[in-house]
């Protein structure tokens, strides 16, 4: 006997396209103002910035584009739609910012060997916007960064962009009034490894989904005892839990019961077998029940 659940009781927030439509506007439009300015006073580390905020600009879009791949509806292909998606737009904004952060610290570690005078001042003022449009898209995706990873991912993105930003902030003001120029690529190397161990997380949890490893926060062990409580229920077994998307898990279970059970009496268990899996943020299940 199997029963397929696809109830949506209790679904998790979603990030609205709204979110990721706007900090991709706002963060673009930055690019363009840093890289302009940045050619002007032909300042590195405003280019550098830009072409990290770039890469960001790339993220954002790609999240959004797999947030409304994952809106399809199955076929008899794709029976799960493009949920999963979600998922590798998670791992990839992961590796993108790993890959910003090598570039940031070659070119600080670069700097930091051969110091080049740079207008501390003008660098000071660029940088104040960035923080400024960086925290108002990061704040687009506060509500829902615990709850989707690709909103995780946006706001680690742009959380690290704004923190990039203060830290171009203090270092241009410093250097205005010193001319210590070797503090620029010393600002960066700290935040670089300040953003590493937050993006490390980001990268370990997209890995982890992306291969169908047990969602963080749910214990099969804990789905197991919760099970064997129900009344009629014996045991539960071959338990398979994997991610759907960021946002959607599902498993798969053997389920023994009562062998005095009626054919009704079983659907019973199983309804309440699926209203506990809920509990534990699993939505869409498939019981096999073994006579």
């Amino acid at each position: 006997m199997e029963l397929h659940n696809h109830t949506h009781t209790f679904p998790a927030k979603q990030t609205s396209n709204a979110a990721f439509i706007t900090g991709i506007a706002l963060n673009l439009a930055f690019v363009i103002i840093e890289a302009v300015v940045g050619i002007i006073n032909s300042s590195m580390s405003l280019l550098t910035d830009a072409g990290h905020n770039l890469s960001d600009v790339t993220s954002l879009f790609i999240s959004l584009l797999a947030f409304k791949l994952a809106k399809k509806k199955p076929t008899e292909e794709f029976t799960y739609g493009y949920k999963k998606t979600t998922v590798l737009a998670a791992f990839f904004n992961a590796v993108v910012l790993l890959i910003a952060l090598g570039v940031i610290g070659y070119e600080s570690v670069v700097r930091l060997i051969h110091p080049q005078p740079i207008a501390g001042n003008e660098i000071a003022w660029v940088a104040a916007i960035g923080i400024l449009v960086n925290s108002v898209s990061a704040f687009f995706f506060f509500r829902t960064k615990d709850q989707d990873l690709n909103a995780k991912g946006a706001y680690l993105h742009l959380l690290a962009d704004a923190l990039v930003s203060l830290g171009v902030v203090v270092a241009g003001i410093i250097i205005h009034y010193t001319n210590w120029f070797w503090l620029d690529p010393v600002t960066g190397l700290i935040i670089m490894l300040v953003i590493l161990m937050s993006t490390w997380s980001l990268l370990r949890d997209s890995f982890r989904m992306s291969i169908d490893a047990v969602p963080e926060g749910i214990a099969i062990s804990e789905i197991k005892t919760a099970v064997k409580k129900i009344d009629g229920v014996k045991d539960i077994y071959h338990i398979h839990v994997w991610p759907l998307s960021t946002t959607e898990n599902a498993l798969t279970a053997h389920l023994v019961v009562n062998d005095n059970l009626s054919s009704q009496e079983k659907k019973d268990v199983i309804k309440k077998v699926k209203h506990e899996l809920i509990h534990h943020n699993i939505r869409h299940s498939t019981i096999e029940v073994d006579n």
